[in-house]
């Protein structure tokens, strides 16, 4: 079974924020590029907190969806 989460993120680098969000200090997203097994996103103000890890493909659709509007 694959585990789709991440307890502890503090121990990773690279995480860069999403274009999507806004540029105030309230709700962001945080994804990091070139995990193996996923891409992890978490919220940007729990930086040692969890991450949810979204398969590629999974990634891909939703980011698609949401440049064409669909989302």
């Amino acid at each position: 079974m694959v585990d789709h989460h991440i307890p502890n993120t503090s121990t990773l680098s690279g995480w860069r924020k999403s274009s999507y969000s806004g540029s105030s200090e309230g709700s962001c997203v945080e994804v990091l590029d070139g995990h193996p097994t996923g891409i992890p996103v978490r919220d940007s103000k729990a930086a040692d907190g969890p991450a949810l890890l979204v398969e590629a493909d999974a990634w891909s659709a939703f980011v698609s969806g949401v440049r064409s509007g669909a989302l």
